[in-house]
């Protein structure tokens, strides 16, 4: 079940930290000074929830390199953006504010806001995204929706929503970070470095902290996209420590129960169990 490359001593507490709750984790870590790499069920097929945020992103960003999008196109918010959405702050705004497409993408990343989401998925086509994943070599994610319906149920199926594996989000994350100072990776994403230097800020400024950051030091820097589906946590990042990448991270949880059996609700266990495996990569990678 888990493939290794790395010291023994972590993929025991790694795997500790897995086995110990009722759920599946599925993960993929990359020490990026060392090489190392473990992974557990990282193949595996796996609903996605906002963490494919930031392959829209890149999809859009390529958009914008071609010259068919313009991230200074000035969108006005209609109360339709709000309709069937769930998460974000837009959908308490006021209609008729006027944002531009690229503050759409910030929105979409750094608060999750879908009705961002959808101003940015307007702008492109699911068949695009979908095709600029399997073009870059994100061969196991697909994307089935703009938005997940609200009133799916806990069980659903993997075919309900878009899925992806945490070795494809470890891969994206890995291109975009090349990207600062490879002509060739930016290439591979159908962008420039001008604006993978503006996707990797994006997803520094992400204002929610749980998961991969939750149990790091204050004010580690950790470049990430969390996501919140009805089986389970996830949240894929790249952590830094001393100004300077360290790890990269993607961890998905799946199967999650709504309450533990000590009544605390399974999504907090969820979120803390990502939030211990990355604390863990921390300790580990540093000794």
């Amino acid at each position: 079940m888990t493939t290794v490359i790395a010291s023994g001593k972590l993929v025991e507490r790694l795997n500790a930290i897995c086995d110990a709750q009722p759920f599946v984790t599925r993960f993929m870590v990359h020490a990026l000074a060392s090489g190392e790499t473990i992974v557990r069920r990282a193949d595996e097929e796996t609903p996605s929830a906002s963490t494919r945020k930031t392959s829209i992103m890149m999809a859009a960003l390529k958009a914008a390199h071609e010259g068919r999008l313009d991230l200074d196109e000035r969108i006005i918010y209609e109360k339709r953006f709000a309709e069937e959405v769930a998460s974000g702050m837009f959908r308490y705004l006021t209609p008729g504010i006027v944002i531009s497409l690229r503050d759409a993408i910030t929105g979409m990343m750094v608060l999750s806001d879908n009705v961002c989401t959808k101003m940015v998925f307007e702008r492109l086509t699911l068949e695009e995204v979908d095709g600029y994943c399997k073009s870059i070599g994100m061969t196991e994610t697909n994307h089935r929706f703009l938005i997940p319906p609200l009133a799916l149920s806990p069980d659903h199926s993997l075919k309900a929503v878009t899925t992806t594996t945490a070795r494809d989000q470890v891969y994206l994350l890995q291109t975009i970070l090349d990207a600062q100072n490879s002509r060739e990776a930016a290439d591979r994403l159908g962008s420039s470095q001008a604006l993978c230097a503006y996707a990797l800020q994006t997803l520094k400024n992400q204002i929610l902290r749980y998961a991969i950051p939750s149990r790091l030091p204050f004010g580690v820097v950790v470049a990430h996209k969390g996501g919140t589906g009805k089986r389970g946590r996830m949240n894929a990042g790249i952590v830094y420590r001393d100004g300077s990448p360290f790890y990269i991270i993607a961890a998905y949880t799946d199967d999650v129960p709504q309450e533990m059996p000590d009544g605390t609700p399974g999504y907090t266990v969820a979120l803390e169990t990502i939030g211990r495996l990355s604390r863990a990569c921390w300790d580990e990678f540093q000794s």
